[in-house]
């Protein structure tokens, strides 16, 4: 027995319309508009499940191309069955994870090897970049010319690169190196901007003023809006010189922003992403959250905020992705030289852009392009990211005139924290289906198995 969805309004990158969605298997097989439904309907269609959704709202599930499941290595922070769950309950239903685990993702039997892993234990559909060093790009360029260990280009999402050193430290730092991997044509240039030389002298300020007690309020000032400037022209000015296909990463700063406006301008290649963490916070909780914002590249200030906020509602800004990176609690106990950057947010993802929107009048196709369908259009990810017929049935279901409060208890991360706990979020993600599948009813996690398959690159 299929589903027959009706009474909802779905929301697309074109706008929001009324219509019914029948779901046969693990696909969307028709989508009526409500004007066009029959007399009788819903009780003449007995051969479906029909579920009257009150006019909540229905995303296509989302797909977030920047996460860190910390598998293979790291799984006492996070793995990819209990990281996937939590991506599942905030509406999320496919992931492109990063390749900075253990060992770090830079050859294709690394690839393969967590390809392995995740088959039949992700709850969301998976898919995962490979990592750039100053040393692999003959390792690339032959997968991608002739395929290596069962590993064509098709089998990974894009290729990420460090340009400033963060977790896992996989710095490309070789220009010539730098020059090669950015004259890949076949792929999307996936980068992390902050210029190692200003980071590593803020640092050293710091630690000369401070010792070991630097205050975590000192964080912008050493991944400063500089060191982000700095590494993000020099990426965009390579792109554009070589015909790349570049994705800006997290980006945090609004001069960051303005460049990638004017960059659009001179390539159709450039695109750019930000996160939650850096449409919601600012300098301004360092001091009360501290090491639990701790992430790189730093949130900065209200105004960079509020032209990141700007930047998601004129598209400049073209997908949201999480960049969940998890930790545990005693290793955020540390001091700042050793405390590890990054923070757990694929849960709470869609409701900050839900709750963004709703305070800066952000229409909600814009939020339902970047929470899905530029990334789909971005990286091939084949039959995913819309809502259309013969689309895998990937949906997440949104009350939005419900409130929620983010408490310890509702987060599904295996670190057990999150810095959104406390906070007040619009929008509850009341239903999510993966492959036709209803995973999630009334919030509640309504299956115990994963049902998550491997994604398809078409580019």
């Amino acid at each position: 027995m299929g589903y027959l969805l009706y009474n909802g309004k779905l929301v697309t990158g074109e706008g929001i319309k009324e219509a019914a969605i029948f779901i046969d298997g693990e696909k969307i097989s028709r989508i009526i508009p409500a004007d066009k439904l029959e007399d009788g309907f819903p009780k003449n269609h007995t051969e479906y499940e029909t579920i009257d959704l009150n006019g909540k709202l229905v995303f296509a599930g989302g797909i977030d191309a920047h996460v860190h499941f910390r598998e293979p290595g790291l799984t006492h922070k996070a793995d990819i069955g209990t990281e996937s769950l939590a991506a599942v309950k905030g509406g999320i239903t496919s992931f492109i994870d990063m390749p900075n685990t253990k060992p770090a993702t830079v050859t294709a039997s690394a690839l393969a090897e967590k390809l392995a892993l995740a088959e039949g234990r992700a709850f969301a559909n998976y898919g995962f970049h490979i990592g750039a060093t100053n040393d692999n790009f003959r390792e690339i360029e032959t997968i991608l010319e002739t395929g290596k260990d069962g590993i064509t280009g098709k089998d990974f999402g894009g290729i990420k690169v460090f340009m400033g050193s963060s977790t896992g430290n996989m710095l490309v730092d070789d220009d010539e190196t730098l020059r090669k991997i950015f004259g890949i044509k076949e792929k999307e240039i996936l980068v992390h901007c902050e210029d190692e030389e200003t980071v590593r002298e803020n640092f050293r300020k710091a630690e000369e003023e401070f010792g070991d007690a630097i205050p975590f309020e000192r964080h912008p000032a050493i991944r400063s809006r500089k060191a982000c400037i700095l590494s993000s022209i020099k990426a965009l000015e390579t792109a554009i010189e070589l015909g790349t296909r570049l994705h800006l990463l997290h980006i945090s700063t609004r001069e960051e922003a303005e460049m990638v406006r004017a960059a659009k301008l001179s390539s159709v290649n450039i695109t750019a992403e930000t996160s939650a963490n850096y449409l919601w916070f600012t300098d301004q909780e360092y001091h009360r959250l501290g090491a639990m914002m701790k992430c790189n590249p730093a949130i900065k200030t209200p105004e960079d905020r509020q032209a990141l906020r700007q930047a998601l509602r004129d598209g400049v800004i073209d997908t949201a992705g999480s960049d969940h990176a998890p930790h545990m609690k005693e290793e955020k106990d540390r001091k700042y030289p050793v405390c590890p950057s990054g923070v757990p947010s694929i849960q709470q993802s869609l409701q900050v852009l839900l709750t963004v929107a709703d305070e800066e009048d952000i229409p909600l196709s814009r939020i339902a392009s970047a929470f899905s369908e530029k990334a789909a259009d971005i990286f091939g990810i084949k039959d995913r990211g819309y809502l259309k017929e013969g689309y895998y049935a990937d949906l997440a279901i949104v009350d939005m005139d419900a409130v929620q409060t983010v408490t310890s208890e509702g987060l599904a991360y295996k670190c057990g924290w999150s810095p959104y706990e406390n906070e007040t979020l619009k929008g509850v993600v009341t239903d999510v289906f993966v492959n036709g599948q209803r995973v999630v009813k009334d919030s509640v996690q309504a299956s115990m198995k994963p049902f998550g398959q491997r994604l398809v690159f078409e580019k």
